[in-house]
């Protein structure tokens, strides 16, 4: 049988993903930390731990545990609110990588919310070259563009969004007003390196009319919006950026619609713990508010 007060130590060590900041957490050496973990393990006859990137991921073993230790957590905090009549919260750490033009234009305003709804709660925001992979528990969740094929994971769509041609007011006064999409070639045009584009989804030009080039070309989907805001040329994105800016004017909306869709994918292992259901809630919140809205709107 082990110790029973190991559990908070490993639940610290979990969510903080280091042994420094979880001893700080405790209020107890890292040394103890590192000891009372072994020590767990060894009861256990498991490692709960391995190590990549200079953190602690937790391996299957340790997956199974998180369940039951933060089911057995969240069963004595419900048994102090009922006793104490106190309101227990959430909390721990929570790794959602996301793409660049998702974080900043539709989470990012609405972080301030979630942290007074889950102050117990630390949401990392990670928009790396490419998606982070729950799979291989590089991250706890993740919004893809693309529904994965494979690996241990919980998928469900949020929901879907537009994307239009949007282009400056002073660039179409100087360089005129494209009619059809062949018309396009005859214009500069902004949009993704090719060969950093992370996901095929995002792969507009040749939607649009087969063969379109980008002249002005960036990795960052917030560069381009602000080439396109400059008169630098016309690009795609998202209508949830471009209708945001009044410096942009959607262009051609009937002739060119682009339809993605917000995939939320997590490890099949952490679809029960109470955090991760309490962001998967919120980012559903922020992804219902894109639904329906059309430029200019």
């Amino acid at each position: 049988m082990f110790d029973w007060d190991d559990l908070r130590v490993f639940l610290a060590v979990a969510r903080a993903r280091k042994i420094a900041p979880a001893a700080r957490a405790l209020g107890i050496d890292a040394t103890t930390i590192a000891r009372r973990l072994s020590r767990l393990e060894k009861a256990l006859g498991a490692d709960l731990f391995e190590m990549g990137r200079g953190e602690r991921a937790l391996t299957t073993s340790g997956l199974t545990l998180l369940r039951h230790a933060e089911g057995a957590e969240s069963a004595a905090l419900a048994a102090m609110e009922e006793v104490k009549g106190q309101e227990h919260r959430l909390s721990g750490q929570v790794r959602l990588s996301v793409a660049e033009g998702f974080g900043t234009w539709v989470l990012a305003p609405g972080m301030g919310a979630f942290n007074r709804r889950h102050p117990g709660i630390r949401l990392d925001l990670v928009t790396a070259s490419g998606f982070l992979n729950p799979s291989n528990r590089e991250a706890d969740m993740a919004v893809m563009l693309a529904r994965p094929q494979r690996g241990r994971l919980t998928v469900r769509r949020l929901g879907d969004y537009r994307l239009h041609l949007y282009a400056a007011p002073a660039y179409l006064d100087r360089a005129g007003y494209p009619i059809t999409s062949a018309d396009l070639r005859h214009h500069v045009l902004i949009g993704y390196v090719p060969e950093f584009i992370f996901s095929p989804e995002l792969d507009y030009l040749d939607e649009v009319e087969a063969g379109l080039e980008a002249q002005l070309r960036a990795t960052s989907i917030n560069m381009q919006q602000r080439m396109i805001a400059e008169g630098a040329g016309i690009g795609v994105l998202p209508d949830f950026i471009g209708r945001r800016d009044p410096a942009l004017t959607a262009i051609m909306t009937d002739a060119v619609e682009i339809t993605r869709s917000f995939w939320l994918v997590m490890h099949g292992d952490l679809r029960h713990l109470a955090r991760i259901g309490a962001v998967a809630e919120w980012l559903q919140e922020r992804v219902d508010l894109l639904t329906g809205q059309r430029p200019g709107q």
